[in-house]
This record gives structure tokens, sequence and C-alpha cells, in this order.
């Protein structure tokens, strides 16, 4: 059974830092290209971040890009978001998925798994 399973997600102030992991199982993550998305209230999901599988190349959305890294260690099936400087507009629920390829990754419908979710809150 595929699952991806975020968690890391907290309540931080702003200027700090959280990362995210997003561990997989039920299928080879070294196949996979594994996006980041986000949810706020009121607001449509939008793409952070993705990794692709083997050409360890990374996208950002102009929103993160300098704040936020993502990697992955596929001995341990595991994706991580590391997530500097946050600022209270950095609130949502965070997102994993995987895809065959970072092509389109910034549209929902480009990826064939999902996560639930772990909630990024940004205040003081």
């Amino acid at each position: 059974q595929v699952r991806l399973a975020e968690t890391g997600g907290d309540l931080v102030q702003p200027g700090g830092s959280l990362r995210l992991s997003c561990a997989a199982s039920g299928f080879t993550l070294d196949y996979y290209a594994i996006a980041w998305f986000r949810q706020a209230p009121g607001r449509e999901r939008e793409g952070v971040s993705c990794s692709s599988s083997f050409a360890d190349t990374s996208y950002y959305s102009d929103y993160v890009k300098g704040r936020f890294t993502a990697s992955r260690d596929n001995a341990k099936s595991t994706v991580y978001l590391q997530m500097n400087s946050l600022k209270p507009e950095d609130t949502a629920v965070y997102y994993c998925a995987a895809a065959e390829s970072c092509t389109n990754w910034g549209s929902s419908s480009a990826m064939n798994y999902w996560g639930k979710g772990t909630l990024v809150t940004v205040s003081s």
C-alpha cells in the first residue's frame, strides 16, 4: 500500500525554522519525484518545491526560493523540507506528493500520491 506521511509541523515564531519530513512506503522512492505543496485557510493549494528522483535537482516557488531547501534520502525513503526565515504567510498545511517527474510540478493534478499533511503555524 502506497503511503506518504508528513511530520514536523509545529508552531514557530516569525524568523524561525522548521524541518518537515515525508516518509514514503509501498513504492520505491528512488523512481519518483517528490513535491511539497501547501494550503492556507481560504486559499488554493500551491506548489512549494519539487525534488527530482535521480537528477538531484530541486525547484522552488518564488515565494520560498532562498528560504526553503528540499532534500531526499532515498535509502531512508524520506524527503525533507528545511524551512528557514519563516513568515506568517507561510502558515499552511503542508503536503508531500509523489509524481513520475517534476514536469508541471506546480499542478496538483500532476501528482500520483499524496500525504495527509502537517500543519505549520508561523505566529508570535
